[in-house]
């Protein structure tokens, strides 16, 4: 899925925050407690952003991009800027939403810095400097 709200939570231990609609088809293994990925998409992916923000369903979210599986089974994008592999510690319902808690287990890097952003209801890119005003 396309996530609306994702966000570091803590360094010790490491874990992450990301929020669900209650409505959204995954949902439900993350309420029975499903590990999860969090992909931090490149530049490129627009199209797989786009596939996952609700226009497929199931196994058709896999059509693009190189998928891999850890060991336990949670799928990761092979090539995306970062992936934060998740175990379920804890979730809140709230409102429409479910904040789901994970403990970061592993972390994955790909390529240079270029991820994708979004931001007023467009893809964009964030242009990284190496030199710093003084």
């Amino acid at each position: 899925m396309t996530a609306t709200a994702v966000s570091e939570l803590s360094m010790e231990p490491p874990s992450l925050l990301i929020c669900v609609n209650r409505s959204a088809s995954l949902h439900a293994p993350l309420a029975a407690r499903a590990g999860f990925c969090v992909n931090v998409l490149h530049r490129a992916h627009a199209d797989i952003s786009a596939l996952c923000s609700g226009k497929a369903k199931g196994e058709a979210r896999f059509a693009l991009g190189r998928w891999h599986a850890e060991a336990g089974g949670t799928p990761y994008l092979a090539d995306a800027q970062a992936s934060f592999l998740c175990r379920h510690e804890q979730s809140v319902n709230y409102g429409t939403h479910c904040i789901v808690i994970g403990l970061v287990e592993k972390v994955l890097i790909h390529g240079n810095v270029d991820p994708l952003v979004y931001v007023d209801g467009t893809y964009s890119h964030v242009c990284l400097s190496s030199t710093r005003p003084g």
